[in-house]
């Protein structure tokens, strides 16, 4: 399949690699993935179609990976997910979400800090443009897809350096 956006990398952050004994954060994570923007600069609609087209989208976030052939993403079938599921947030309100959701059973060790500051936090700050995934209810539930005890799906662009990094955070 031909994509308007390139798949650069993905970074996982497993939060149990932080933790010698903690069971709120047995089986919580972070996933990104980063991408090149096309050129020449489209809208931020055009950017979000291509991204829920691409390949890389199409993760159940459930350790199958990458599906290219696949019908979900993340708690979603993949065909109830458009650009208009997406949400403009400002840099305030995706940092706290992430910070609320990661935060949420006590202090984090200064090593996943660190990496969530690197990671996730930097891009977040940097974007010249941020989006969440709107809960889209339990009609475009796939038939498992309440595996995730919590699911935040943030789309970050920066048009400066013509990048575009798809932010999950999710437990399960």
């Amino acid at each position: 399949m031909e994509h308007d956006l390139d798949h650069q990398d993905q970074v996982f952050i497993n939060f149990r690699d932080f933790f010698r004994c903690s069971p709120g954060h047995a089986f919580r994570w972070v996933d990104l993935k980063r991408f090149r923007l096309p050129r020449p600069a489209r809208s931020d609609s055009h950017i979000l179609d291509a991204l829920i087209r691409h390949d890389h989208f199409r993760d159940d976030y459930a350790g199958g990976g990458v599906d290219p052939v696949g019908t979900r993403h993340g708690p979603y079938w993949l065909d109830r997910i458009s650009a208009d599921a997406y949400e403009p947030v400002d840099e305030t309100t995706a940092a706290y979400t992430l910070d609320l959701w990661a935060g949420q059973y006590g202090e984090l060790p200064r090593a996943l800090k660190v990496a969530l500051e690197r990671d996730v936090h930097a891009l977040v700050r940097g974007a010249t443009s941020r989006y969440r995934l709107k809960d889209l209810g339990e009609g475009a539930l796939h038939d498992w897809g309440g595996v995730h005890g919590e699911f935040y799906e943030l789309v970050v662009i920066d048009r400066t350096t013509g990048s575009l990094a798809l932010i999950v955070a999710a437990d399960d």
